[in-house]
């Protein structure tokens, strides 16, 4: 049997640095893990940061949640897996942040191969400042979010580093009130202990039969930004913080003046991370939000193709 841990989380909460310090642990022990992505686009820029830890088998759902695009997909890209490795002792699973837990874990299970994997549960990592800020989010992402916590088996308190210790206490709580069942772990960087990941779900709980939301309902869109020159890094990040509150995540290369190759840049509710990159990549931008189709940048006057 091989052990499956399934990774939920709203958008930019830290699910794939989860993912990463996870697969660099399991490694260390010995272990072979195997990864299946959920990518809302159609531009693999998680999977590209997990193909970089080398000889992981890695499989892509690309354009739409892994609880929309149809359970077969799913089940074709684990198949493929399983016939692919002989030798894999766990896989991980990340969703989208538009996914619903529930469904994604629904996606999973198959006749084909349910001899073969046992499913230990959900890890939901919870952006602690997104939680004291809900109230911001439209009511249909705010229940996304919500339902994301609520069927969650263990529960990661991220970006406690970004809280005072009483407003992380105040997160703590009111975690607890919401999913009295799922442990809480406080981390910054999404940094957990595989072995407190594998104890913590030996006996998951069975999913809750709270009523469900379709993520084939969800407002969000994407959008893709091509570049036809390189852009001046204040005057950008400018643009950045004009944006509305209704851009959820941005990541992607973005070329700089200056600079041969692009930078790797992502956005998370206002926090903003540049990165070098040392080969040259293609520039470009996904946007992920609510009502995003509007949004142009001046400047570098892009093109705009939907994902």
């Amino acid at each position: 049997m091989i052990d499956v841990y399934l990774f939920s989380g709203f958008l930019g909460s830290g699910k794939t640095s989860l993912l990463l310090h996870t697969i660099g642990q399991l490694k260390e022990q010995g272990k072979k893990p195997a990864v299946l992505m959920n990518e809302f686009g159609a531009l693999p820029f998680d999977s590209d940061a997990v193909e970089g830890e080398g000889d992981v088998p890695l499989k892509e759902l690309l354009e739409g949640c892994i609880c929309c695009t149809g359970s077969e997909k799913t089940e074709a890209q684990l198949q493929g897996l399983l016939e692919e490795n002989d030798d894999i002792d766990v896989i991980l699973i990340e969703t989208t942040g538009a996914a619903h837990p529930v469904e994604a874990l629904d996606a999973i299970y198959s006749p084909l191969f349910a001899d073969r994997l046992n499913v230990r549960g959900i890890v939901t990592v919870a952006d602690s400042k997104r939680w004291l800020e809900r109230d911001k989010l439209s009511p249909q992402i705010r229940a996304l979010f919500m339902e994301q916590i609520r069927h969650a088996h263990l529960l990661v308190a991220n970006k406690a580093d970004l809280l005072t210790d009483e407003e992380m206490a105040t997160v703590t709580l009111e975690l607890s009130n919401f999913n009295g069942s799922a442990p809480i772990i406080q981390t910054t960087g999404a940094k957990v202990a595989f072995s407190f990941i594998e104890k913590t779900l030996q006996e998951p709980d069975k999913v809750s039969g709270q009523p469900i939301i379709s993520g084939k309902n969800l407002p969000l869109s994407s959008k893709l930004i091509t570049f036809t020159e390189s852009v001046d890094k204040e005057d950008f990040e400018n643009w950045i913080r004009s944006l509305p509150d209704t851009v959820y995540r941005m990541k992607g290369y973005v070329p700089v003046k200056g600079f041969k190759n692009p930078f790797l840049f992502q956005y998370a509710y206002g926090m903003v991370n540049w990165l070098p990159e040392y080969v040259m990549i293609e520039p470009c931008l996904v946007i992920i939000g609510e009502g995003i189709e509007m949004i142009k940048y001046e400047t570098v006057n892009p093109k705009f193709d939907e994902i």
